[in-house]
């Protein structure tokens, strides 16, 4: 009888105590997934904005253009221009919802499926994760994205990039535009304490847009573009624009300025060491270095030229051709990205020329994308904190924050290069002091030339880096990965593709060489 009586206790209990528990769990999904919502919004937010700051200074420099414009253009051009427009925009807007779309589906069909599972084993009070573990790994999945984040981001600053007053380099000469600094051996490289004068020097010239801080990567964790040649000896030496935003000569500066610059430079590396220059340029560096060796101007200066991933030929770069050929021609004008500074000097703002490239590639751009992209790259921790990887956060450190104005004559350049392609003879569309630029004056001057570039390199492709090739022979270096690859990954000594040394095979036979092994082998 006891018995009889004890059993109904027993289960009403039992099931007091598992609606106690569905109760809890429910409750703390319940908050976790406020908490979730709330991040998950300024995320969002974040990321439009991030999108959205661009736009706002192209749109004002948009409409300054077109009002003086538009009172030169007839109403039915400009109907037509403003209609062609418009399609432009839609089709870029549709590659950024398609993607968007695609990467939300992906992600919260694969959280639908979880949720499910989860579900289940809290109703049945099966092993596993319950809706409520479901929610607090949100919860955690979007504070390392929106928070975490970002914050390992600002904090990677002190590791990252040039910080000319640590003791690492000697200010060696400046001009009313750059300064010269010698980048020295790090203090645990074998070169350390060993300065070698009679060895070859090189200048290396960083990209404009972009800035020099991706060559000095990290240089604590081994990964440095101008420490590899340091690091083994070369005087290394790079060229550093000054602050355009206070120096007058730097937003008025030319190609004709940028290269008598570097022939100042030049001449006194070759007086100090003996020796004629190498001179490397990065990216656009290595473009206006290309344009300053064939100006004439560093005749008996520098003997042998380095390009990495650098855009010879726009023209030849088929993504950015086939998106500025669907632009109307009206609004192919470089105004549209120009600002005033208080100077009264109109420069190119930086974050619209980075914008354009992102809208190029708006399906990879568009800011849900990236979110989303970014959710899915964290969500594979299982639940766990990841550690968010120094290498990761100074790239994203590049790509948020070294993003500079550019003198406008500097930026034509690099834009007749995208519009214009090079002549059958190898003349260029660009002119230096009045002269035409051909790429066979390099052969004239028995200039040794390597042409590094990235095989998935997404910025600047394989044509348009070698286009040098169709006019002068020159060797050439082919690295895996994509456009930073070779300053990031590969500028360390131990990688597989570590600069200083011979790497892979080529069709024909041999090995490619790293520019530091190219360096040394010069000597």
């Amino acid at each position: 009888m006891s018995n009889y009586l004890t059993k109904p206790l027993e289960l009403t209990a039992k099931w007091a105590e598992q609606y106690t528990h569905l109760s809890n769990r429910t409750m703390a999904a319940a908050i976790d997934n406020i908490k979730a919502a709330q991040i998950s919004f300024n995320g969002t937010l974040l990321y439009f904005n991030e999108f959205l700051i661009p736009f706002w200074i192209a749109f004002n420099s948009f409409n300054s253009v077109e009002s003086q414009k538009i009172l030169k253009t007839s109403p039915l051009e400009t109907l037509h221009d403003y209609y062609n427009l418009l399609l432009f925009n839609l089709q870029v807007a549709q590659k950024g919802f398609t993607s968007s779309h695609n990467a939300m589906r992906h992600y919260h069909a694969r959280q639908l499926d979880r949720t499910s599972q989860a579900l289940m084993n809290m109703l049945l009070m099966r092993n596993g994760k319950d809706v409520a573990d479901l929610a607090a790994h949100e919860a955690n999945l979007l504070d390392q994205v929106v928070n975490k984040y970002p914050a390992a981001i600002r904090e990677i600053e002190p590791e990252y990039g040039f910080h000319f007053d640590d003791g690492g380099y000697e200010l060696t000469a400046e001009t009313d535009r750059f300064w010269l600094y010698r980048v020295l051996p790090r203090p645990e490289a074998k070169a350390a304490g060993k300065i070698e004068y009679k060895k070859k020097p090189i200048l290396i010239l960083p990209p404009y847009v972009l800035g020099a801080n991706i060559l000095s990567f990290l240089p604590r964790e081994g990964k440095s573009y101008v420490h590899a040649f340091a690091d083994q000896g070369v005087p290394t030496y790079i060229r550093i624009i000054k602050d355009i935003a206070c120096t007058p000569a730097v937003q008025t500066m030319s190609g004709e300025d940028d290269a008598l610059d570097t022939q100042t430079f030049c001449k006194l590396l070759k007086q100090k060491h003996k020796r004629p220059v190498t001179l490397n340029g990065f990216c656009q560096g290595g473009f206006v270095a290309m344009l300053n060796m064939l100006s004439g101007k560093l005749d008996d200066l520098v003997d042998a030229l380095i390009t990495c991933v650098a855009p010879m030929d726009g023209t030849r770069s088929q993504s950015l051709v086939e998106y500025l050929q669907h632009l109307p021609a009206r609004f192919r004008d470089l105004g549209y990205a120009v600002k005033k500074l208080e100077s009264g000097n109109g420069v190119v703002d930086g974050l619209v020329m980075s914008w354009v490239y992102k809208l190029k590639s708006m399906e990879r751009e568009a800011p849900l994308f990236t979110f989303y992209r970014d959710l899915m790259m964290f969500d594979r921790s299982n639940g766990h904190s990841v550690k968010i990887s120094k290498t990761a956060a100074a790239i994203n450190n590049w790509l948020l924050y070294d993003r500079s104005d550019l003198p406008r004559s500097i930026t034509q350049m690099s834009f007749d290069s995208y519009t214009q392609p090079v002549a059958p003879d190898g003349t260029l569309p660009v002119k230096l002091f009045g002269r035409k630029l051909n790429f066979k004056r390099l052969t004239q001057k028995k200039i040794k030339v390597l042409i590094c570039y990235a095989d998935k390199d997404d910025l600047v492709n394989k044509e348009a880096a070698i286009a040098p090739l169709d006019y002068i022979d020159a060797e050439v270096t082919v690295f895996p990965k994509g456009h930073g690859a070779i300053a990031t990954s590969w500028s360390q000594p131990t990688s597989e593709c570590a600069l200083h040394t011979c790497f892979g095979s080529k069709p024909n036979g041999g090995c490619h060489r790293g520019p530091v092994r190219f360096q040394l082998d010069l000597e």
